[in-house]
């Protein structure tokens, strides 16, 4: 059931349903999530049932203020801390040293944990509401609200194709940022990149007042790196097969097709021409935040017109788009 997220009514029957061990999908600035009481393991076991998600991947855990960090993290580095007082509320997750007694089935059971405080106005809402609760609800784990590995949702209707109308979905229009938050890794003493958005590598340097280093880059790295929401290999993908292709090669390849080209979809900022009428063409933005904003509508938009193929155009190697670069290319291995 969708209802209007900007309502008062609509904030008191989310609050209920989650105090009650239910999920409510929820929108934020980067995608929608699935959202229930991080405190609850019941609740938060619905979520990996729901999605098909393995038990020890972790959730990101939503928390409507700076302040409310202490309540899931043990320990919030110097680094963090400088991190957090310039992108919070926004789209970046941090991955802290977790309270021993706090949220242990929404952190997969690691010793870590993942923390956002969300810019958007429904979900900040939201969090205020269930910090004003009776008991207070702390925080609310919340990963995308789709089938684990699939594309994520920008729109309420998107989370109501994946779950039905059984589901409480507060809709708060469609997502501005369009793909999910960049993560730091905050537990090795230096600031890791686990996995890019739209924040780039030099903004998180310039906060927080050191370089952000890769996976892989430090000792010992693959024994101790958290695990993190949406890093594996394979992920973000439509029923479609993705291809990334450069522009001269999408121009060859549609006219080796012909008039008698499959019904395959093209998204590319080149403008390109089939001879076909079964080639669904559509533009990308020439701006990596565009291109970001409406990247996960445009695929699932092409698998609604039923194409057995995607052909991008390879993003340009410009930090700015990393985050979508990122998508794409988890979404193109099979």
């Amino acid at each position: 059931m969708i209802v209007d997220g900007h309502s008062p009514e609509a904030i008191a029957q989310a609050v209920r349903a989650l105090a009650a061990g239910e999920l409510v999908g929820i929108p934020t600035e980067t995608v929608y999530g699935l959202a229930a009481d991080a405190a609850n393991e019941q609740a938060v076991a619905k979520i990996f049932s729901i999605k098909a998600r393995p038990s020890d991947h972790p959730l990101i855990v939503h928390v409507p203020a700076a302040a409310a960090a202490a309540q899931f993290a043990s320990q919030v580095p110097a680094f963090a801390q400088k991190l957090i007082a310039a992108f919070w509320p926004g789209p970046l997750t941090l991955i802290l040293p977790r309270r021993p007694d706090r949220a242990a089935a929404a952190a997969g059971g690691q010793a870590s944990i993942g923390l956002r405080c969300p810019a958007h106005p429904v979900a900040h809402a939201l969090l205020l509401a269930c910090a004003r609760a009776d008991p207070p609800i702390a925080g609310i784990a919340a990963p995308s609200a789709n089938k684990f590995g699939r594309v994520s949702p920008t729109t309420a209707q998107h989370v109501q194709s994946e779950f039905g109308d059984s589901l409480l979905i507060l809709d708060g229009g469609p997502c501005q940022v369009g793909i999910e938050s960049t993560i730091v890794d905050c537990t090795r003493g230096v600031p890791v990149l686990l996995r890019p958005g739209v924040l780039t590598m030099q903004e998180l340097a310039a906060a927080c007042g050191q370089a952000l280093r890769l996976p892989g880059e430090l000792a010992g790295a693959a024994q101790s790196a958290p695990r993190a929401s949406g890093t594996l290999e394979s992920h973000y993908a439509p029923r479609a097969l993705v291809r990334l292709m450069d522009a001269d090669s999408l121009r060859t390849a549609l006219r080796v097709l012909g008039a008698d080209a499959p019904r395959i979809g093209v998204y590319a900022r080149t403008a390109l021409r089939s001879a076909s009428k079964r080639v669904i063409a559509r533009r990308m933005p020439e701006e990596a935040s565009g291109a970001a904003r409406e990247l996960f509508g445009v695929l699932r938009e092409l698998d609604d017109e039923g194409v057995q193929l995607i052909w991008v155009e390879t993003p340009p190697p410009d930090p700015a788009w990393d985050g979508v670069r990122d998508r794409l290319q988890r979404a193109s291995v099979r």
